[in-house]
């Protein structure tokens, strides 16, 4: 395990995004509101400061830029200059919430979370926004909307609420609909809350465990087959990075907490390789 050397640690790191275009890894710093570029060539890391709460960014297929996850909704994003255009607000009518967590499918569809700034009702959703720019509510009642994975064959996603410490599956079909919702795993409180998670290429699922200061990955039975340790409690994603998919990359945070490295970006070796990110085609 590493710890990247920079200059400052985040107040909530998030969002894990890897560019193969770039040969960089991109996460967000959500209440600091900024984003944050890994050069994988020099281990340079770059920082820009966004005007309001930043959940994660998505980059987009056959153009430039991303679509970025504001509190205030979807947006074009552009880092050279700096610019942020709105396209779709999913919930006006519910200032208190923001966009928490997101991922593509192979049609360029992007599958987004909302919850309450609070993290303390139910008020928050699951999203799918598709390349015409229509949006859909798939599922509702979420208090921290989190994680969405997609499996390999692309046949399952997986969407977790962390206050209740729940990861679901849903089935998912060729034109985006999901099936049901059903119960993955339920952790104990001892492993602590289900938070970002992503894939590797063996269909083993890498879950951030918020509040037990380590990554777990699930099994096709949702056990738990390995465990690493870090040195921070709040842990809140991860992403598998580089050439050969084969560096895996942790984020946490250090809002509430007096850790010497809490909010470092950490680096851990497995023998697991991810998956290629899919882009956006809206």
């Amino acid at each position: 395990m590493r710890i990247v050397p920079r200059n400052r640690v985040d107040q909530l790191g998030e969002g894990l995004l890897w560019s193969p275009r770039q040969n960089a890894l991109f996460w967000v710093d959500i209440t600091g509101k900024a984003l944050n570029r890994l050069s994988l060539a020099d281990d340079r890391v770059t920082r820009w400061d966004m005007p309001e709460m930043l959940g994660w960014v998505i980059e987009r297929r056959g153009r430039p830029g991303f679509i970025a996850g504001l509190h205030s909704g979807f947006a074009e994003l552009s880092l050279k200059p700096l610019r942020i255009t709105p396209i779709a607000a999913p919930e006006p009518d519910r200032p208190g919430n923001r966009m928490n967590d997101a991922v593509a499918d192979t049609a360029g569809r992007i599958y987004a979370g909302t919850m309450p700034i609070g993290c303390d009702v139910p008020t928050g959703s699951l999203y799918r926004f598709d390349p015409d720019h229509r949006l859909t509510r798939l599922d509702t009642g979420y208090t921290v909307s989190n994680g969405p994975a997609i499996s390999p064959d692309g046949q399952w996603l997986f969407h977790t609420d962390s206050a209740l410490g729940r990861v679901y599956r849903f089935a998912l079909a060729a034109d985006g609909a999901l099936g049901p919702r059903s119960l993955f795993r339920q952790f104990a409180p001892d492993e602590g809350s289900p938070d970002g998670m992503t894939f590797d290429s063996d269909g083993g699922l890498w879950v951030a465990c918020w509040g037990a200061g380590r990554i777990v990955r699930l099994g096709p039975d949702a056990a738990i087959d390995t465990a690493i340790d870090l040195p921070a409690s709040q842990i809140s994603n991860c992403c598998f990075a580089g050439p050969g998919l084969d560096r895996l990359f942790v984020t946490s945070a250090s809002d509430g907490v007096d850790e010497p490295h809490a909010g470092a970006l950490f680096e851990v070796a497995t023998d697991r390789r991810g998956l290629v990110p899919a882009m956006s085609k809206v």
